[in-house]
């Protein structure tokens, strides 16, 4: 562990491919250093064949996604699922309460681009249902490159699903179907998310300058496990290394610590979500997490790209809420059940304008 700025700087507990397809392998003391109740909710799998090349392909399309003109990027927009579907930008908040101007997403499913034709359910549940809205002739290399790194960290999460089974099992029964592993293998509600973050103008810089989630704001993922690639940072669409030691993803300990966490860029990392929290009792816990951006004059005009796998339960999985809920009091009965698209819809809210 080494100190960059104020904070403590991490790096991720970190399994190798062949430990992970190895399903004799015990991954206990990892998946309980990475996830358990004193980790940071996060660890890395390193050396997952095809990944890189992957990551470089649909990495470097996302500046020219944010590039293209905006009528074009209008029609990509989809205000019925609160812009979960295609283009976002703006439309999200967290902490602040105040939409995120510096932050460009583009959500799809990278398995079913429409997940089911049931009218009743779209209308319901139209951030998980809504069809997949690709660019086509503007962008033709998105859609294959999009897919192909989703499918991939889809591939490397559910195994790693399967470790945090066995090392669950441990304190709790985990029944039949009912363990993280088959929850995701049937699930119609995985969601990828390219993201983009513009580059600070120096007058946003200096206002910026202390802002710890100057890029992304504070949040907790509610869904099961999220993938990320290590972000790629450009200026003027060439490739350069991070010119920022303090810039990247922070994340808040249990006990309040804030500390930097760095990862490899051909390592796949995971973070727990709070619904595999609820399921697993506290046995793998997620944690509040937020991105800084560079600052000083020779961070200007520097982006940032990288990609999110949010692996999800289906719409109608069963979540019982613990006895005492520590996330979202407001809005979680405890000891109430929800469906996970009971559950989502609820957060959602908080992070959207609700008529958006």
């Amino acid at each position: 562990m080494t100190s960059i700025g104020n904070f403590p700087t991490i790096k991720t507990v970190t399994i190798s491919y062949a430990e992970l397809i190895d399903k004799a392998a015990d991954l206990s003391m990892q998946i309980e250093q990475g996830f358990g109740p004193n980790g940071l909710g996060i660890l890395s799998i390193s050396n997952v064949p095809e990944f890189s090349s992957m990551r470089q392909n649909l990495l470097r399309l996302a500046p020219r996604l944010a590039s293209l003109p905006e009528e074009v990027k209008k029609e990509l927009e989809d205000p019925h699922s609160r812009y979960n579907f295609g283009w976002s930008h703006g439309k999200e908040k967290l902490e602040s309460g105040k939409p995120e101007m510096l932050k460009g997403s583009y959500y799809a499913n990278p398995v079913l681009d429409k997940p089911t034709e049931d009218d009743s359910l779209i209308q319901r549940y139209p951030n998980f249902c809504q069809a997949n809205i690709w660019p086509g002739e503007a962008l033709p290399e998105l859609e294959p490159a999009f897919k192909a790194l989703g499918k991939l960290m889809l591939e490397i999460g559910l195994i790693l699903a399967y470790h945090c089974d066995r090392y669950v099992s441990r304190c709790m029964t985990v029944k039949k179907g009912e363990g993280l592993e088959q929850i995701l293998l049937h699930s119609r509600c995985h969601k990828d998310r390219l993201l983009y973050y513009f580059p600070e103008q120096k007058s946003e810089c200096l206002q910026e300058a202390d802002n710890i989630s100057s890029w992304c704001g504070w949040h907790t993922d509610y869904g099961s496990l999220t993938g990320l690639t290590c972000g790629m940072f450009m200026r003027n669409a060439v490739e350069i290394p991070c010119l920022e030691k303090t810039a990247g993803l922070h994340i808040k300990t249990r006990d309040g610590q804030i500390v930097k966490v760095v990862f490899g860029e051909d390592e796949i990392a995971y973070q727990i979500g709070e619904t595999t929290e609820i399921l697993s009792r506290g046995s793998l816990c997620a944690t509040p997490h937020c991105v800084r951006a560079p600052k000083g004059d020779n961070t200007l005009g520097v982006d940032r790209s990288t990609f999110a796998m949010f692996m999800q339960p289906d719409w109608d999985q069963n979540l019982k809420l613990p006895e005492e809920v520590h996330l979202h009091k407001e809005l979680l009965p405890p000891n109430g059940t929800l469906t996970f698209g009971e559950y989502s819809e609820k957060l959602i809210g908080k992070y959207y304008h609700q008529n958006s």
